[in-house]
């Protein structure tokens, strides 16, 4: 578990910090609740999470002596002599068989007894529990306790719930428990920073998540701490509502080192040879060398200054960032008083951690450079535009015919295809039909079960009267001259494409969604239009509280939570929206930070 230094979480429009302290405390009441020496046998999805939690130096100060990944089929626990040995899993059924096999070899190495004890996150599981007596060890454990981690603290202003899989079970597997841990989430989000008074949304789950929390809100009978909230805003987006914007290819920095090398938990792994050191590269020892780890928020100032900003800007603020260090540097050789010198000395330590980030992020531009630059990013870059455009949307698309031939990636054939879906409005029966035919002839029968799924979930659909047409140009969503280097609208981070999800949130804050009520009957789902009445004592003097809900003009803070999942693009549109209100210094602007419940794009379509 990767230590997990939080001071850059407090300096948002609200200090997360506590949010992370909150869950510490929470964790470190289970682990005291095992006596004695323990060790943590961990699911390897929780791993990241918990590592933005709590440190491993934490963990050890409360008698955690190991630290253990759950071992595959068939394999052991390494040997130890701890007293306790604690489970930490998500309630997932094929887990159940791992953890019982784990207890079942240890109690069978006879000697040192050991107690077993088993914590769930988020949630117990009484389906895993009678998994676990039909295994026969549920009699062996001591404890069995469960962890509510639901919204972990990524960023000053982003949080996410680490839900891969929250869009298939709610559109595939009629399963709606990640909606529950939602609801639960924004109330626990209550409880720490105040009442939210105005709740706005679209589409059928954010309907159902809304009406889940006001049911557990009254259910608290107003026993709830009594907190002057410090959330004016809470906009919950379902992912049904825009299932566009996920599948293009992002094209903001940050985007695209997680379209090429996936970012899990803040972290992400790069190939070394960008990394290596000049006596490395000398001795060729790059095999042997392991992929490097970088983690990505903004503790580190060089990526908060790039990770929102289109990679065709990145190139001149690297360079602009390398010029200004390197005549910091300089300055020691004008230094020519002692006073002189030790300012220069006490700036030192800054100056070479910016040299390391500097360094690291030219190593990572490179990396992705690399990849922009080749044809087959720019020939499917520029069918996704013509698609989104709606240029030829309604026959067989060259390009995507082409890429099938060629065996591509069939993840990159599925995202043109259901891009193409989409922007046509459905596909006609011909040319849906000739599109699963070689599709099934070149990457396998069993993908019918592929297409069959992105039919269900409505990603590939045959046509309709559902018009994008309407959509796209009613909310401008496409735009032919875009800066990308000096934005002034949010359809830079898709270079030319307006977020569909950014675009609803930018109108319902000016002026509001009654402009577009004919665009919101066309999209997905109901929309959500709620009032949190809060106490006399605690109410703040703004006047949107008391004024008419017809938008969020006069709001200061609001919360954005998607449901199913948020890209890293949208991200940075919805950080544009809240810069250009602060830069403006209007006393009535808001300031936007967003919730990412999955990572959609990545999630499994099968």
């Amino acid at each position: 578990m990767a230590a997990s230094g939080s001071s850059h979480l407090g300096t948002g429009k609200i200090n997360l910090n506590h949010l992370r302290d909150f869950y510490r405390r929470e964790l470190l009441e289970c682990i005291d609740k095992c006596s004695g020496s323990k060790a943590l046998v961990w699911d390897n999805a929780l791993i990241g999470p918990f590592g933005l939690i709590a440190e491993y130096k934490l963990l050890k100060e409360h008698d955690v002596e190991k630290m253990m990944l759950l071992p595959k089929e068939g394999q052991s626990l390494p040997e130890s002599n701890v007293q306790n040995i604690i489970f930490v899993t998500r309630p997932k059924l094929e887990l159940m068989d791992l953890i019982a096999s784990c207890v079942l070899k240890e109690e069978n190495r006879g000697g040192f007894r050991r107690e077993f004890h088993i914590m769930f996150v988020p949630r117990k599981s009484l389906l895993c529990e009678k998994k676990l007596k039909e295994l026969g060890v549920h009699g062996s454990l001591t404890n069995i306790e469960e962890f509510s981690l639901a919204l972990i603290p990524f960023d000053n202003d982003v949080m996410s719930m680490e839900m891969d899989n929250s869009f298939r079970e709610c559109y595939l597997e009629n399963d709606n428990t990640s909606m529950f841990y939602a609801a639960q989430a924004l109330v626990t989000l209550q409880t720490l920073y105040g009442i939210i008074p105005n709740i706005d949304g679209k589409g059928e789950c954010a309907k159902h998540v809304v009406d889940m929390m006001l049911r557990m809100r009254r259910e608290l009978e107003g026993n709830e701490p009594q907190i002057t909230p410090q959330i004016d805003n809470l906009v919950i987006i379902d992912r049904t509502v825009d299932l566009l914007t996920p599948l293009l290819t992002q094209l903001t920095y940050e985007g695209l080192i997680d379209e090429f090398y996936g970012i899990s938990s803040t972290s992400v792994k790069l190939p070394p040879e960008k990394f290596m050191t000049k006596e490395s590269k000398e001795s060729g020892t790059t095999s042997d060398m392991e992929q490097k780890t970088v983690v990505l928020n903004s503790a580190d100032e060089l990526f908060a200054e790039l990770r929102d900003k289109n990679f065709s800007a990145v190139g001149l603020s690297v360079s602009k960032k390398a010029k200004l260090i390197t005549a910091q540097f300089d300055e020691r050789h004008a230094a020519k008083t002692v006073g002189e010198m030790k300012s220069f000395v006490s700036k030192l330590p800054h100056l070479q951690q910016a040299r390391t980030s500097l360094a690291t992020h030219t190593s990572i531009a490179e990396l992705i450079k690399d990849c922009t630059d080749t044809d087959e990013f720019m020939d499917c870059l520029r069918c996704q535009q013509e698609l989104y455009k709606g240029e030829d949307t309604d026959k067989i698309n060259p390009y995507i015919e082409d890429c099938i031939g060629r065996r591509e990636p069939l993840l990159k054939v599925l995202r043109l295809l259901c891009i193409q879906s989409f922007c046509n409005n459905g596909l006609k029966p011909k040319v849906l039909d000739y599109y699963k035919r070689e599709i099934v002839q070149t990457y396998g029968f069993h993908h019918l079960v592929t297409l069959s799924n992105l039919e269900s979930a409505g990603l590939l659909r045959p046509h309709s009267n559902r018009n994008y047409q309407v959509v796209r140009k009613s909310l401008k969503l496409t735009v032919e001259e875009v800066d990308e280097k000096t934005p002034n609208d949010i359809s830079y981070v898709y270079s030319g494409y307006a977020p569909l999800s950014v675009r609803l949130i930018q109108y319902l804050a000016r002026p509001g969604w009654r402009s577009i009520t004919e665009v919101l009957s066309i999209l997905p789902g109901p929309r959500v239009d709620e009032i949190q009445q809060i106490p006399v004592a605690l109410r703040k003097r703004r006047s949107s509280i008391t004024s008419s809900h017809s938008g969020i003009t006069d709001q200061k803070v609001t919360l954005v939570f998607f449901l199913g999942g948020v890209t890293y693009a949208e991200i940075a549109a919805l950080r544009f929206l809240a810069q250009q209100d602060d830069d403006k210094g209007d006393e009535s602007g808001k300031n936007m930070f967003a919730v990412k419940r999955n990572s959609f794009v990545r999630s499994k379509a099968t």
